[in-house]
């Protein structure tokens, strides 16, 4: 992990960057079910995934999810915090074997009606596939204080 300090004014819109890849496998589908409870037969009955419009079991959306944001988080920045995560979309399926990378781009600067001292970046996170097909798609806002302070 790296540490960085971007204030609100540091951040661009447009501003774009990708994480490496991480291939999806069977275990992580087994595993996630474990966490979660979710043992639906989507993820993880082989046979009824046969009959599936996509011939073989699909990872957990929530998965994808956690994965994805998890590529995402090489960089600690001491003055913002994640507010959460809007508008969050299930493209396409991910499949075992499929590899996926996740990109951000800040697309929107915004005053933070609740803290005149801080602002909120809202950074689109697309998970993308080895084909680089667009799987998943949040937007996650962050809560980024200002460098001088108030907005005024």
């Amino acid at each position: 992990m790296i540490e960085q300090t971007l204030y609100f004014e540091d951040y661009q819109l447009g501003h774009e960057r990708i994480s490496t890849g991480r291939t999806i496998t069977e275990t992580d589908i087994v595993v996630h079910a474990g966490h979660t409870g979710d043992f639906f037969p989507h993820h993880m009955d082989a046979e009824f995934g046969k009959t599936s419009p996509f011939g073989q079991r699909v990872a957990h959306g929530t998965m994808v999810f956690a994965i994805g944001i998890g590529q995402t988080a090489s960089i600690i920045n001491p003055v913002a915090f994640s507010y959460g995560y809007d508008r969050l979309r299930f493209i396409r399926p991910v499949l075992i074997g499929d590899t996926i990378r996740t990109r951000v781009t800040i697309t929107a600067l915004d005053d933070d009606p609740k803290r005149p001292d801080a602002g909120r970046v809202v950074e689109r996170c697309e998970v993308i596939n080895q084909r680089d097909e667009v799987v998943l798609a949040a937007d996650h806002i962050l809560i980024a204080e200002r460098r001088d302070g108030p907005a005024g």
